[in-house]
């Protein structure tokens, strides 16, 4: 995805404020849920509207609109009982290469990273006891034991995600869009939480929502400091808090190869970058002295208040127990690919950043519809929205193939390596897809029509549906995504059916009462298919 935000509840001085600093961004694209009370500096992820940035939540109803549809995220999960695995981890990452020829709607054969993955992501649990399910006020870092399982009991510690998001060049720049820089790549520590009890179905108080969302999110660029360049926390987030600084921030080099690690310490997660190729350092911690913070659940109150948090991850191993029990992924430790957030528009409207012309690319092309938003008239004009019609550029045949001329090389990653010389294999991996969770046909209570190649609105199966394979780059075993790559995959585990057969997952229901949802396909591997390889 990448970044999509709505610019809700702005008139007035406000609006001309905001019209100002926002200067080419046209205003129907959106990007940030603001109020008339709050100063003009204010600003935060509006996770309602579908932002690419947000975690994906189990019950999408919760948000009361219907613009939200959810994410695409195929996922490799990773799973070990050794003590840490669940909090400590370090990936090496080779960032993917663009193709030399610029992508246009004319030319269907033609893709850029930033139109198959406005972002990718290593994720992991993380606590925070203003989190949903609001029923317990403590979290002890690093420990199985807020392993609850819902259908057992309501009362699991609050819970949030942690998103280590890597963004592509190229293309319609932050905050409205998903891009940096023209040609570099940035990264971000995003951490989501929900300010929803389950059992009682209250969520926070109307002016809390306003300010910072149902879904809130922390969010601070990688930066060569360590320090976050603004708030962090969504009370108190500004423009400056979503504006890329290449003075400040890391930025990297398309084909850099990174060594990524994540372990906890005394205030909070931190995430270090180290470019292998570059010799740049970047890195972020969780902390209240970045400007992270709680939001504070008080459905009854009239105020929102930041309650400055040192975020600390939840689990101490990884495993199908370690969940999120409000998002509709089963994951704790992760890799994941945010597709689907991309199609062509032969015109947009400026006012509503509305697709007004045709959708898609090459000969396959037709009149826009209700999928297509969150528009942009930088080349090549396109949309962020979430395309639910499973027909714009990453659900066709464009994908990392080996045709380098014409498509993108692709991602690179290794399995984790955990304990205290990141020294230990994960034994065990699993394929993960929450198609149920966005597919229209879905009875998610049922089953029926949910189907590994999401239907598009024309009713026919997606062109293309990618996979993750293996092979040897390096001198090391890593993990692809797209297409088979000649001289690469060593194996695809079966394409599209790696992802499995369908998962009923239980979550907390009205009074406590557990309910089954199934929102993913996930086949768990007996062993890693790295683990022997390093």
């Amino acid at each position: 995805m990448k970044p999509f935000f709505r610019l809700k509840h702005v008139v007035g001085p406000l609006a001309i404020v905001l019209v100002a600093v926002l200067a080419a961004i046209p205003l129907g694209a959106g990007i940030f849920q603001t109020q008339q009370a709050q100063a003009a500096s204010h600003y935060h992820v509006d996770c309602s509207t579908g932002r690419a940035t947000c975690t994906e939540v189990q019950n999408p109803e919760a948000f009361g609109e219907d613009v939200y549809v959810g994410h695409d995220e195929p996922s490799v999960l990773f799973y070990s009982n050794t003590p840490g695995s669940g909090n400590r981890m370090q990936y090496r990452l080779t960032l993917p290469k663009d193709p030399p020829v610029r992508p246009t709607q004319s030319n269907g054969n033609v893709s850029a990273n930033f139109q198959l993955h406005p972002a990718f992501w290593f994720g992991m649990a993380m606590c925070d006891t203003q989190s949903f399910p609001e029923l317990v006020s403590t979290c002890t870092p690093d420990s199985d034991s807020n392993i609850v399982d819902p259908a057992v009991s309501p009362n699991h510690p609050g819970t949030a995600f942690m998103e280590m998001q890597f963004y592509p060049p190229g293309w319609q720049p932050w905050p409205a869009g998903n891009s940096c820089d023209p040609t570099k790549w940035c990264a971000a520590l995003n951490i989501d939480s929900l300010s929803e009890n389950p059992v009682t179905g209250q969520i926070n108080n109307p002016t809390c929502l306003a300010i910072a969302g149902l879904e809130y999110v922390n969010f601070a660029f990688i930066t060569k400091n360590g320090r976050a360049q603004a708030p962090a926390n969504p009370v108190n987030s500004t423009l400056a808090t979503f504006t890329p600084n290449p003075k400040l921030d890391l930025f990297m080099n398309s084909g850099d190869h990174l060594s990524v690690s994540l372990h906890d310490t005394e205030h909070g997660l931190l995430i270090e970058i180290n470019d292998l190729t570059t010799g740049q350092v970047g890195s972020m911690t969780a902390s209240a002295a970045n400007g992270f913070g709680q939001v504070q659940f008080d459905p009854n109150g009239t105020s929102c208040n930041n309650i400055p948090y040192d975020f600390h991850p939840m689990y101490s191993t990884s495993s199908e127990q370690t969940r999120v029990t409000w998002a509709a992924h089963s994951y704790n430790v992760a890799f994941s690919d945010e597709i689907g957030h991309f199609d062509y528009c032969s015109q947009v409207d400026q006012n509503s950043g509305a697709c007004v012309g045709n959708e898609g690319a090459g000969s396959d092309q037709e009149p826009a519809d209700g999928d297509d938003f969150g528009c942009f008239t930088i080349a090549p004009a396109g949309c962020l929205g979430t395309n639910s019609g499973f027909d714009g550029v990453p659900y066709q045949p464009v994908w990392p193939d080996g045709d380098t001329a014409h498509h993108p090389t692709s991602i690179l990653f290794s399995s984790p390596l955990t304990g205290s010389e990141f020294n230990i294999n994960y034994n065990r991996i699993a394929f993960e897809a929450d198609l149920p969770r966005i597919e229209g046909t879905c009875n998610r209570n049922t089953g029926a029509g949910c189907t590994l190649i999401p239907i598009t609105d024309d009713g026919a199966p997606a062109n293309f549906y990618p996979f993750f394979g293996n092979g040897t780059a390096d001198n090391r075993c890593v993990w692809t995504l797209g297409n088979d790559i000649p001289g690469l995959t060593t194996n695809d585990f079966g394409k599209n059916s790696q992802y499995g057969s369908l998962l009923l997952l239980t979550y907390t229901g009205i009074g406590g009462a557990p309910v089954t949802r199934f929102n993913d396909f996930r086949q768990v591997l007996s062993s890693n298919p790295c683990a022997a390889r390093g």
